[in-house]
């Protein structure tokens, strides 16, 4: 599939690149960007035409609502370029229809097709430099909205702004990921916004992830906040749990995000005949697989770090640590998708768009 631009955008070139400044083989995670970002402003019931222009900080008056309710939406995507130099999406009409249900959720106006496709094209075209060759090289892709308007009464604005901004990504985490169970915090609770990428929902993790770091845990594996007895989410990953020879993860709900990435895994797990169940997994059950032998594997799934596996856990004080497997499914899974990603194996599935 070809992307086609159908909207007009406005584009102001910057008359110098930062690229050459720029040590691809030793970036972190988010830190660096490109030279162009896109901006459209939602003002008057109606967005306005959209203008990429020179990566720059922009004013914003003290009283926006973004800095006193929180109305801010996200989605995390990438690009890709394959070993023929043709730069990939990887299912970008499932990041539109996430975010504009994020919006709906939050008050905020949805986005247009034209805009947000156009926008991506357009802009990932401009800097497609930055998009390097090679497996593991991806260019991080970062639209948002939040809302500008003015004035600190307590309902949604009138006026909102969406942009996308570029980051050159190299991989998300280095090194083993140990987790902790929570037993107290929670990620998300029924009737909130948990289904919504919403910056509310990360900000609120920051703490109890602090928590976890302190006593040696890079993530938590977050629970219902119910109960506390059924695992949801890892970290900001959605997460899978091997039994034997099947894969077990919690079926999207309004606590726990329809991740791109996971249902793409589900996708290939189910064409290649892995056994796969979209059911609550207990905390009790996973206990219990640890200790009998069942549980071989737990990966957190997500765009950033993909396919993260997980090499133990603690629960109640007491840590578990996984079998060391020569056939992971988690490694298994993240190679057939990386595969298809970089156009080095055929997209059954239709989700690749070419720049």
């Amino acid at each position: 599939m070809t992307l086609k631009i159908t909207s007009e955008i406005d584009i102001v070139k910057a008359k110098t690149s930062k690229i050459k400044e720029v040590d691809f083989e030793n970036i972190a995670f988010g830190n660096i960007f490109t030279d162009h970002m896109l901006v459209c402003d939602f003002k008057d019931g109606a967005w306005e035409k959209p203008s990429i222009k020179p990566y720059e900080p922009f004013m914003i008056d003290p009283s926006a609502k973004v800095f006193h309710y929180g109305q801010a939406i996200f989605e995390g995507m990438k690009a890709y370029r394959d070993d023929n130099d043709q730069v990939w999406l990887f299912r970008p009409d499932q990041n539109l229809e996430r975010f504009n249900k994020s919006a709906v959720r939050m008050a905020m106006p949805e986005i247009t097709e034209d805009i947000f496709i156009d926008g991506l094209k357009a802009i990932v075209e401009l800097d497609k430099d930055w998009v390097k060759k090679g497996l593991g090289n991806t260019l991080y892709i970062r639209p948002f909205m939040i809302a500008i308007g003015s004035g600190v009464i307590a309902q949604p604005s009138t006026q909102y702004r969406f942009m996308i901004i570029l980051s050159p990504a190299r991989a998300y985490y280095s090194g083993e990921v140990k987790v902790i169970i929570a037993e107290h915090y929670s990620r998300a609770a029924n009737g909130g916004i948990g289904a919504a990428k919403a910056a509310g929902n990360y900000s609120s993790q920051f703490y109890p992830q602090k928590l976890a770091q302190e006593k040696g845990f890079q993530q938590i594996i977050w629970t219902d906040d119910a109960t506390h007895t059924k695992l949801e989410e890892a970290g900001t990953m959605n997460v899978f749990f091997r039994f034997n020879d099947t894969i077990c993860t919690a079926p999207a709900s309004e606590r726990i995000l329809d991740g791109v990435t996971r249902k793409s895994l589900i996708a290939i797990a189910k064409r290649d005949g892995i056994k796969v169940e979209e059911r609550s997994v207990l905390v009790s059950e996973l206990v219990e697989g640890a200790k009998n032998g069942s549980l071989k594997e737990i990966f957190g799934a997500g765009t950033a770090a993909v396919v993260s596996p997980i090499v133990g856990f603690q629960y109640q004080e007491h840590y578990y640590e996984l079998p060391k497997l020569e056939n992971s499914i988690a490694l298994e899974l993240k190679d057939k998708l990386t595969k298809i990603q970089y156009n080095l194996a055929e997209d059954t599935f239709g989700w690749m768009v070419k720049i």
